[in-house]
């Protein structure tokens, strides 16, 4: 049985400076579904049904998710008429490399 620290060294994953995306994504259950949802949202922005439908989710699943990423300034929301659409943030888009390693460990665990 490997240990935490283990598993954080044979992935690099010492080498992630921001704490609070390592929680986000590898401390909760939902780190899975917030990358998917992520992954949609840099391709093109997106609105909730949309991504939904996408992603074959509940309205509810992707509401849960969209306000958490929110909250952390991962994503922001822009109003287009009736919809709102959301976008990769700055904060977001300055930790990609970061994103992508934990993104490779989360999917391959």
């Amino acid at each position: 049985m490997t240990t935490v620290q283990e598993t954080l060294s044979s992935w690099d994953l010492f080498e992630i400076k921001d704490k609070e995306l390592l929680n986000f994504l590898v401390g909760r259950e939902g780190g899975k579904t917030s990358i998917l949802i992520l992954d949609l949202i840099l391709e093109k922005p997106y609105n909730r049904n949309q991504l939904a439908k996408q992603l074959g989710l509940d309205y509810n699943t992707i509401n849960y998710h969209i306000k958490i990423m929110c909250a952390h300034d991962y994503i922001t929301a822009e109003r287009f008429e009736k919809s709102v659409f959301y976008y990769p943030s700055e904060k977001f888009n300055n930790i990609q490399k970061e994103y992508r390693l934990l993104k490779k460990y989360l999917l391959n665990r």
